[in-house]
């Protein structure tokens, strides 16, 4: 794709990794799942994705400049050669005229670099009465740790047999009906057409303002099909409150318009 490209500050064998799509999604599921995958996988950054339709800004945390859309990268383990993971992340929303493209030039890259699964994590939104929304950030004040984590419920859709295979595999509830928009909806309509695997975990999500808690989950499902080592999702848990005021915070200072990108997701985990 001419008008979206990605280049590479530091070459790594990718051979059977699996790609994790981190831009934006309902709750900022996706963008909090990739966060904390970077961080507590210790991941290092091999390359970005840029456009000359990008913002113009630069991401800066301790003190380092950095490009809106970067990609990140594991050693994986030798045990299980699956747990080689690739993140992208972006804290910015893409207008919906390059959402295609993107999806496009990971795929394209994730094929030539012999990555064998791309997984989009994606809020799901769960259509609830007044009365069970206001139950619910009740009960949230009261417990910002705990609250509902297991009572959440986790989806996947795969674009191919095997996906879908893999998805039951895990005992995750096969997604049945329903519409999956943005970047992860494209990704899963793309990767049928090429027969690339392509999963997307869906988590229950509120969908006007991050969500860590279905993140959580999201995170649990990513660790019991390919990385087996008991990530802990206690501190993000424990941080999920303070996440998302200072992500609403920023957001609300950005006021973005139609169709602009959102504010940057603060540095939540140093």
């Amino acid at each position: 794709m001419e008008d979206i490209k990605i280049y590479e500050l530091k070459r790594a064998d990718l051979r059977g990794a699996t790609v994790i799509d981190g831009f934006p999604s309902v709750g900022l599921v996706s963008t909090i799942t990739a966060n904390y995958l970077i961080s507590t996988l210790k991941m290092e950054q091999i390359g970005i994705l840029d456009s000359v339709h990008f913002p113009t800004v630069s991401v800066v945390r301790g003190s380092e400049p950095l490009n809106p859309v970067r990609i990140y990268s594991n050693s994986g383990s030798e045990t299980y050669p699956e747990s080689k993971i690739v993140v992208f992340i972006s804290e910015f929303q893409p207008p919906s005229n390059l959402i295609k493209m993107i999806a496009a030039t990971i795929l394209d890259w994730a094929q030539d670099q012999g990555c064998n699964l791309l997984i989009s994590p994606e809020g799901l939104v769960i259509d609830r009465g007044e009365g069970d929304e206001e139950e619910e950030e009740n009960s949230e004040k009261n417990n910002n740790k705990k609250i509902g984590l297991e009572d959440l419920v986790v989806y996947g859709i795969g674009s191919t047999v095997n996906a879908r295979d893999l998805i039951g595999q895990h005992n995750i509830v096969q997604f049945q009906e329903g519409v999956i928009s943005g970047v992860a909806g494209v990704l899963l309509n793309e990767g049928k057409r090429r027969d690339f695997n392509v999963i997307s975990i869906l988590a229950e999500a509120r969908p006007n303002y991050p969500d860590a808690r279905a993140a959580a989950k999201v995170i649990e499902a990513i660790d019991k099909m390919l990385l087996k080592i008991d990530i802990d999702v206690d501190p993000l848990l424990s941080e999920a409150a303070e996440i998302e005021a200072k992500i609403m915070a920023m957001q609300k200072q950005a006021k973005p318009g139609r169709d602009r990108p959102s504010a940057p997701v603060p540095d939540m985990y140093g």
